[in-house]
Order: C-alpha cells, then structure tokens, then sequence
C-alpha cells in the first residue's frame, strides 16, 4: 500500500487509518490486538484513538480504556512502534467524564498529553489532536441549530494562542510531532493557522471531520480550504455507523450492534436518509459492488481525503474492509454518486 504525505506535516500515513473507539466495549482487548495485528498485515500503518474512548456507549467507568489497549500492544510491539503512526485526542469542553468537561486549555491540555503517553506506553505522538472545539460546532447533528453568536473572537483566539504555545513545547521536547483539528470549521480552522504564525515549527496536518456518501457538508469551504492550505481530511464515520453497510434496514437492530447501544445512531438514521441508503445500496449492487467498499472507495477518491477511518466491532467486518482497500470506483459509478448526492443532498 502507497504511503501518502499528510498535509502540512512530515507524516506518512496509508490511505485506510484503524479507528479504535470500540476497543474496550465491543471489542475485547485481545481482538483489539488481532485487528492492529491483521491491519498492519494489509499494509495500515495509521491507529487513531482518543483519551476519551471506548465509545457506543459511552460510560466514565470505561473512560481511557482504549489509550490502555493499544498502550497495551505497543509495549509488546516495541520494535514496531517507528513503523506506525499514532494518532490521539484531547477532549473538548463538557464531557464530564474526561476532567468534569473543563475543556482544552494550557492546563488541561499538559495533562492530557501526559495521560495519553503513559496510557500508550510511547514516549510521543505523532499526530496530536483537539478533539472538538470548546465553543462547540456544527457536527453530531447540530447544524440545524448551529449558533455562533455568542462566540467572542478575542476570547477564541487567546485560547488558541495558549494552547499552540504549550503545543510548541510539547513538539520541542519530542513528544509529539504534529498536531490535528478535528469536529472543526473552516473559520476556526483559519484561526489556528493565522495563529500557528507565531509558531513556525508546528505544523497543521489535517482536520478530523465526519465524511461519508450521506454527510458530506466537507465538500464546500472545508474541500476548499483543504486545498489550498494543504490540509488533508481524516474522514470519521465513511460508513454513517455502519448504516451504509445495510444491516440496519427494514428495522433490523443486530445483537450487539452499534444501533442495539446507540439509538438512531448519534441520530442519523430517519425516514430521509433510510431511503437514500437504500439507493445507494442498490447502486452498488447494479455494479456488483460490496456496499462497504463502495462507500469507503467513494471516500478515497476525494481530492482532499488524507486517510480514512474505519472501525470494526469483529474480525469478519474488519476483514472484509481491509479486502476492499484497492477498490477504485469507474467514473460511471461516481458519476451516479453525485445524481443521487443531488437526490439527497442532506440526509441528517
């Protein structure tokens, strides 16, 4: 598998990134090993997690186990970990479970920092990022009500001016390499690289956004900001939580499924986008297409995807995932795509 620069940073990373967050819930510590183990066999190289995870559902008693797990394997992986690039997550503000949601700042963010690296058993991060912003954004379904209002620039940006700065130090001490945003917007975004001026040695490798063939509000001013701030998309959720793969149609909810923990999936499955599904499982299937290799080769041939990552509860799934990394999609099949993107333009 072809390694690719991720953005602004000195990272190279595989086009398929191994998302951890049921690590600890749904999937049993020694799976988690066995599916780092298979990824790397197919030729992943990039593990995403976050100082908050497990998830589906989330529980404080749970809390950090999944930064344990892969601690857990890299210290039994030793001559592996420079082969590998580590991605983690400090938690924004008002999740009570992580420091009683006091958010990131120059205080917490040394404190996270310092939990995540002895959880993974590492003496650094490769891709250090801000998990969601601590005046809130319009992912998870709040773009419907999305209120920036009363947001206050200065107060924004002094926060960020703070956090960078310890973000230096951190780079400067080796323990980290480059840094992330994730669940973020364009115009924050622009604040961080207007503000990273000040600090000429870290770099902004990439953004962590949601991106799938039903949610696509990258593809506007994210897509373009992307490109010409060489920013490289880390896509969260290709599969909509698994509802693109069709298991969750005509009101199935599989034992131990993600649906069974998680009520509409973080509320994208309704009326509107069961019928889109349906399309674009229906499209895959005229092509003679597995729909989940439809759906994560849509998500790679972006102009502007940096790696995308996919989750797995068991070996089957993440089989056949890793089966489907070198699926390319014709350009007749992309060009149905966007007939039924304009069909669905928003489906949650």
């Amino acid at each position: 598998m072809n390694l690719k620069k991720l953005g602004n940073s000195d990272l190279y990373v595989s086009p398929y990134c191994l998302g951890t967050m049921t690590f600890g819930e749904a999937t049993s510590e020694k799976d988690s090993h066995s599916q780092i183990d298979q990824s790397i066999s197919y030729g992943v190289n990039f593990i995403d997690t976050a100082e908050m995870y497990p998830t589906c559902p989330l529980r404080e008693t749970t809390t950090g186990d999944t930064e344990t797990i892969v601690g857990n394997w890299i210290e039994k992986n030793q001559s592996k970990r420079s082969d590998i690039i580590l991605a983690t997550k400090i938690s924004g503000k008002g999740y009570k479970a992580v420091r009683n949601g006091e958010g990131i700042n120059e205080k917490s963010i040394k404190i996270a920092l310092e939990g995540s690296l002895n959880k993974l058993k590492t003496d650094y991060i490769d891709l250090y990022q801000l998990h969601w912003p601590n005046r809130g954004s319009y992912h998870f379904r709040q773009n419907w009500s999305y209120n920036p209002t009363s947001q206050e620039t200065n107060i924004v940006r002094d926060n960020i001016n703070s956090v960078l700065e310890v973000l230096a130090d951190f780079q400067k001490e080796g323990k980290i390499r480059s840094i992330g945003l994730s669940n973020e917007t364009c115009w924050g975004t622009i604040q961080f690289l207007d503000c990273m001026k000040n600090f000429p040695n870290l770099s902004l490798a990439s953004i962590q956004n949601e991106y799938s063939l039903l949610c696509r509000l990258y593809d506007l001013d994210m897509a373009e900001l992307s490109h010409h701030e060489n920013i490289g998309l880390l896509a969260y959720s290709p599969l909509a939580g698994g509802f693109l793969t069709g298991k969750y149609l005509d009101d199935k909810i599989p034992k131990n499924s993600r649906l069974s923990k998680v009520p509409s999936l973080f509320g994208r499955i309704n009326d509107n986008s069961t019928l889109a599904v349906k399309e674009y499982i229906s499209l895959a299937k005229k092509y003679n297409l597995d729909p989940i290799h439809m759906s994560l080769a849509f998500c790679n041939q972006r102009p502007f995807m940096g790696s995308i990552i996919f989750g797995a509860t068991n070996n089957v799934q993440l089989t056949n995932i890793l089966e489907g990394m070198d699926v390319v999609l014709s350009d007749e099949v992309m060009s149905e795509i966007n007939k039924l993107y304009k069909k669905f333009p928003v489906t949650f």
